[in-house]
């Protein structure tokens, strides 16, 4: 299926590795210039190289921490100098801490706040203008399982990615008439680095292995396994894709099925 990406500009965040990484090259191979951003400079060269290597697509990567507004704003200005405007915009963060209510400082809220929430605003500030006057533009937020079902142990989790979804879900609609698409994809327990260092944090606390919280995990999961990001990946590309141009306020969940829910 030709999904219309050839020429395409996606600013992908967090991309250097886990499901950042995956949609980013799933992007790739389908033939859309690359913006990627992710703290880590040496990691995210890394990354560029591989994708740039595999593909032969133009890959441009900008250290930068979306929790502050300066490099967000350097990251989309790079981004637009190199390819002239970006298209399409996939918001994307590492987890914020666990813990319970009583255990979480005001700071513990605010960074995740400005990491989570505040800095897809100012993300999608950044290129919805451009967007909106070429009337066609991509809009996907990577938020989580959680913001449907909350997990235990995820407060700073479970509340602000359904601030999320109530942002995307109003934009949504006041967009759509300009040829703007804005979804959330929910990953569910994926393979990723993330869930690793969260299976670890679990164990410790718990006195067991990490074996046995993924066993866990997995009994829970009608498909009895965690997902792979190539998985999850192949819906995101989907999603911003010229196929998916009716397909808009939706939240989708990637989980094999973990969510309980009828809607």
């Amino acid at each position: 299926m030709d999904l219309g990406l050839s020429g395409k500009v996606a600013l992908v965040a967090a991309a250097s590795q886990g499901l950042g990484r995956a949609v980013a090259e799933e992007l790739a191979v389908e033939g859309a210039s690359l913006v990627l951003c992710a703290r880590g400079e040496k990691t995210l060269n890394a990354t560029c190289d591989a994708i740039r290597g595999r593909t032969g697509t133009d890959v441009l990567g900008v250290a930068g921490d979306l929790s502050v507004l300066a490099d967000i704003e350097r990251i989309v200005s790079e981004g637009v100098g190199r390819f002239g405007q970006i298209d399409i915009l996939i918001t994307n963060t590492g987890g914020p801490p666990t813990g319970k209510f009583e255990t979480l400082s005001r700071e513990n809220w605010d960074d995740a706040t400005r990491g989570l929430l505040t800095s897809v605003l100012d993300l999608t500030r950044l290129v919805l203008p451009g967007m909106k006057e070429r009337r066609w533009g991509r809009i996907l937020n990577i938020t989580s399982i959680a913001a449907k079902q909350p997990v235990e142990n995820l407060m700073l989790s479970n509340s602000i990615r359904g601030a999320i979804t109530g942002f995307a879900k109003t934009l949504s609609n006041e967009v759509a008439e300009f040829g703007v698409t804005v979804n959330n994809i929910m990953p569910g327990y994926t393979a990723t680095e993330r869930v690793q260092d969260l299976a670890q944090t679990l164990a410790e606390r718990e006195g067991v292995d990490t074996a046995a919280v993924r066993a866990r995990w997995e009994s829970e999961i009608p498909m009895k396994r965690l997902g792979n990001p190539k998985e999850f990946a192949a819906l995101a590309a989907f999603l911003v894709s010229e196929r998916a141009s009716y397909i808009t306020g939706s939240s989708i969940a990637v989980d094999g099925g973990w969510i309980r829910s009828i809607l």
